[in-house]
């Protein structure tokens, strides 16, 4: 259950002293995410920074790619000696992915709502939130902001994503009444429903189903595991993954308790994407593949190929499922 922290005072000031700002967030952006950067970049521009938002990429989902062009994927040019960092929905800085390389110089602050967050610095952080949107609905408040329209439909459309429109909620006052806040604002639940879940494409629907047709199921039912090769994913498009439906899916199957997708994303190198429905912890799965997330929702992304990485997930459950 969400429980409201305050902005440490720390953070209200780096941000107050400060004029010119970077916003980072996590290699493969998801709606969470980047609602949060946007979000968070109209704050400080409304507060008279000067705010350039960043991203690694890559900017397949069809969720965001629409905002791709709010975005850069370099720090090139700014002014390195002025210049601070705010760092949203991820930590360490290694999260960032390649950028993180050219990032660590500037004075950073970390935004974060992870169970698996490990900052290295200046941070505002809690586990309990069920988005990274909310904690940015907190600096706006702690900085006496009224909402805009904008704000709130970004801020809307990451908590709608990761609570699965609150689909994984239990009774959680707190949250809905934050969402109140955000509808109260004029962000439009319809609007984000279509741009989270609408307009996917017919390829989209072959790859689900192929991947789906090829789903295994493990210790009795509890656990379900897909895998998606490169060249299911070429054939279709990068693009046309579903990976919200397909987990939508699977865990609507009776007796299962966690799902496990393992995605070729390079000849080299799988993405490995983890949720449970309750008891099951698989952020402490992903952490042994060198990623992390939520109790019921998490992710990492290792060396190896499908077979050997598949086997070695389904034993990581076997320890679970004793």
């Amino acid at each position: 259950m969400y429980t409201r922290l305050p902005v440490p005072q720390r953070i209200l000031d780096f941000i107050g002293e400060g004029s010119l700002f970077l916003i980072a967030g996590h290699r493969e952006p998801d709606e969470d995410c980047v609602g949060s950067q946007l979000a968070l970049g109209e704050l400080l521009e409304r507060l008279g920074k000067k705010v350039t938002l960043l991203s690694e990429g890559p900017w397949e989902r069809a969720e965001i790619v629409s905002f791709r062009e709010r975005f850069k994927d370099t720090a090139d040019g700014c002014d390195r000696r002025n210049t601070r960092l705010i760092v949203v929905d991820c930590s360490p800085l290694e999260r960032v992915g390649k950028l993180g390389d050219a990032l660590a110089e500037f004075p950073v602050v970390f935004i974060d709502h992870h169970k698996t967050a490990a900052p290295t610095g200046l941070s505002y952080i809690n586990p309990t939130a069920p988005a990274a949107t909310l904690l940015v609905l907190m600096l706006w408040e702690a900085f006496g902001q009224p909402l805009t329209m904008e704000a709130a439909e970004h801020m809307l459309f990451g908590l709608c994503a990761d609570t699965g429109f609150f689909r994984h909620l239990d009774a959680d006052a707190e949250t809905l009444a934050d969402a109140q806040k955000l509808a109260g604002a004029g962000a439009s639940l319809k609007k984000i429903f279509a741009a989270v879940n609408g307009d996917r494409t017919f390829n989209s629907r072959k790859l689900l189903g192929t991947v789906l047709a090829k789903a295994e199921s493990y210790y009795d039912g509890r656990l379900i595991v897909c895998t998606e090769e490169r060249e299911e994913t070429e054939r279709f498009g990068r693009e046309n993954r579903d990976s919200d439906m397909l987990y939508q899916l699977l865990q609507s199957v009776g007796g299962v308790e966690a799902i496990a997708v393992v995605r070729q994303d390079t000849p080299e190198k799988c993405a490995i994407g983890l949720r449970s429905k309750d008891a099951v912890d698989v952020s402490k799965i992903a952490a042994v593949f060198g990623g992390g997330g939520h109790k019921n929702a998490a992710g990492a992304s290792a060396e190896g190929l499908i077979p050997e990485l598949k086997a070695r997930v389904i034993a990581q459950f076997g320890e679970c499922f004793r």
